[in-house]
């Protein structure tokens, strides 16, 4: 089956064909570093992530470019915050380097480059040139504007007319335009006081002088760099004048990609992105999470409380463009997912390295499901990357090992007892395989204080043991007692005790 998409920019779901048959060329337009990466974030950061995968899978070269804007009056708005530095690369910096940590923790693969607004000023300078020389662009006190007028297809991805667009950018620019649809391409000067306090956390005052942000030389005067010129110039000095991908947050439709479309193709006279996919907003509350709303629970936190695993499950358990709901219930719902699967892969693994597996027993049920899921989970992945149904295929292995143990002695005494060995081997190769195109880690690599607390229970679950083997029976029901009165549920099972962490687990 070939692999299908949604594409904003046609309104349709057609079949994916790179350019390059074998190379594919993917843009995702990453963060402004002015708060803490949260977990409307983090939805994104996965859903990409899961889509680089997929396509490597299918066997792909992905050549993978995710942009850090480090220029932006939000970041202006920080210096002198909390100790995060005195100018805005200072504040960049420091958000830049939480967003890479936090990135690792989420098991992200790495982007080929993240590039930065502050290390491309030439090239956007150069673009916005070509598009003053083609009569897309003007010059207005010391400010360069696109000509939306000029560009025929201005609305075609956001299905817009121009004369009912409002007016684009900051009050005060509305003198220097031509038309109030026109957005700058580059800013005279730095950042004025008001975007500053505009822009500042709640009691925060910086003073009678404001920072300004940096500046740059050009040849329409010192200034910054508009807002949306900053992605064109990054993913075409990377990935050349035409993308194969373009992946964004929903909220980016308009304006910020429309205007991108509309830059880059009036400057190229080529088709900027051939596929734009958008992932839906992440919700709290009924409204989207957000730095600026101030509704957000940060990836650090998440990842610290959970554990990537879980946090995985989660945010897979919708597919990248249906909006999810943030809440108690469905973390825990991702808990028991993951426990599933982590608790049908252990006992795989142990069966087929114990002498209950037999070459010669085949669980020809157990087979099928395997199968099943696979093809299953290969449907639903090149259907617009269904993170819903793969993870559904996953969970039907776990039930399908989990009947495989129900129905077989596993001690291999009398017909058709023992362990399928080919059967599981199969499962645990499918769970960690088709696990992996999630970010699903089945090799006990977790992160965050979730894992610090699974292994403070398993040092006292191994003294209890020894406690039961010397016979001191009602010490190891104490520290039993103990650990459910802290909510961890103690299971003894033939092959020792198992146990489960509350989904709150710190």
């Amino acid at each position: 089956m070939t692999l299908h998409v949604t594409n904003t920019l046609t309104g349709a779901k057609e079949p994916f064909e790179p350019q390059d048959s074998e190379n594919v060329l993917l843009y995702y337009c990453g963060l402004t570093v002015s708060d803490p990466p949260h977990l409307g974030h983090a939805r994104s950061w996965v859903h990409v992530d899961v889509m680089h995968r997929w396509l490597e899978y299918l066997g792909y070269d992905v050549r993978h470019v995710e942009n850090f804007t480090d220029v932006n009056e939000k970041i202006v708005a920080r210096v002198g915050e909390d100790d995060l530095g005195d100018d805005e690369a200072d504040v960049a910096e420091t958000y830049i380097e939480r967003s890479l940590a936090d990135m690792r923790s989420l098991n992200l693969l790495r982007a080929e480059v993240y590039p930065r607004v502050s290390e491309h000023v030439p090239e956007i300078i150069d673009l916005v040139e070509t598009l003053v020389e083609k009569g897309y662009a003007y010059e207005s006190s010391g400010s360069v504007y696109f000509d939306v007028t000029r560009f025929e297809e201005y609305g075609k991805l956001s299905n817009q007319d121009l004369e009912e667009i409002e007016s684009q950018g900051d009050p005060d620019e509305r003198s220097e335009k031509r038309h109030p649809a026109d957005f700058a391409l580059w800013k005279a000067d730095g950042v004025d006081e008001e975007a500053v306090h505009e822009h500042s956390h709640e009691g925060v005052d910086h003073g009678d002088e404001p920072p300004t942000g940096q500046t740059w030389e050009s040849p329409w005067g010192e200034g910054r760099p508009g807002w949306h010129i900053e992605c064109s110039a990054m993913s075409m000095t990377h990935l050349g004048e035409t993308l194969d991908l373009h992946v964004g947050g929903r909220d980016l439709v308009f304006p910020h990609h429309e205007n991108e479309i509309a830059q880059s193709e009036a400057a190229t006279d080529r088709q900027f992105a051939n596929y734009w996919l958008h992932c839906e907003l992440f919700q709290m509350d009924d409204e989207k999470m957000s730095s600026s709303l101030g509704n957000f629970v940060t990836v650090e936190d998440a990842v610290d409380r959970w554990g990537t695993n879980v946090l995985r499950t989660f945010l897979t358990a919708g597919s990248y463009n249906s909006k999810q709901l943030y809440g108690d219930e469905p973390i825990a719902e991702a808990q028991e997912r993951w426990d599933r699967l982590e608790r049908a892969h252990e006992a795989a693994v142990d069966a087929i390295d114990s002498p209950d597996a037999f070459s010669t027993v085949a669980d020809d049920r157990l087979r099928a499901k395997i199968d099943d899921a696979r093809e299953t989970f290969t449907a639903a992945m090149n259907d617009d990357f269904n993170t819903r149904e793969a993870q559904s295929a996953l969970l039907s292995i776990a039930s399908a090992v989990n009947r495989h143990f129900e129905e077989t002695t596993g001690n291999g005494d009398g017909e058709d007892s023992g362990y399928d060995y080919r059967g599981l081997r199969r499962a645990v190769e499918a769970l960690e395989e088709l696990g992996g195109v999630l970010g699903l880690s089945f090799t006990g690599e977790t992160t965050g204080k979730a894992a610090l607390a699974g292994d403070v229970v398993e040092l006292v679950l191994d003294v209890r043991e020894r406690e039961r083997a010397d016979g001191n029976y009602d010490r190891a029901d104490e520290l039993r007692d103990e650990l459910e009165a802290l909510g961890i549920e103690v299971q003894d099972t033939d092959d020792g005790p198992t146990y489960r962490l509350p989904s709150d687990a710190e």
